[in-house]
């Protein structure tokens, strides 16, 4: 069992830069791999990055790519996005999520644990 904490949105202007974090409890595996995810009103939630904890391996959304930073950091069970040059676009709320043997990591159904989102708001 894997439990995720988000934290770090806020409301920010265009521009402006955002880090957020996902703590997880629970032993993250190698096997694992950690996500962040979107969902804006009225819209499906839409992938925005991932890694593989194993090491490695990174995926973007081309929509965040250039933009946005995913990272890790194991001896503290904690994946951050760092984001960057912040659009009106990007709001929504944010969701960390994590799967156990992921072979596609960009994709929502693949992930078994979802924190409870953290609202990143851009206005113009």
């Amino acid at each position: 069992q894997v439990q995720l904490v988000e934290s770090g949105g806020g409301l920010v202007q265009a521009g402006d830069s955002l880090r957020l974090s996902c703590a997880a409890s629970g032993r993250i595996f190698v096997r694992y791999a950690l996500g962040w995810f979107r969902q804006a009103p009225g819209k499906e939630r839409e992938f925005v990055a991932s890694l593989r904890w194993s090491g490695g391996s990174t995926f973007y959304a081309d929509s965040v790519k250039g933009r946005f930073t995913i990272s890790s950091d194991s001896a503290k069970n904690t994946v951050y996005l760092q984001m960057n040059s912040l659009k009106p676009e990007d709001t929504a709320v944010y969701y960390c999520a994590a799967g156990w043997a992921v072979v596609s990591p960009t994709t929502r159904d693949e992930y078994d644990y979802w924190g409870q989102g953290t609202q990143v708001t851009v206005s113009s």
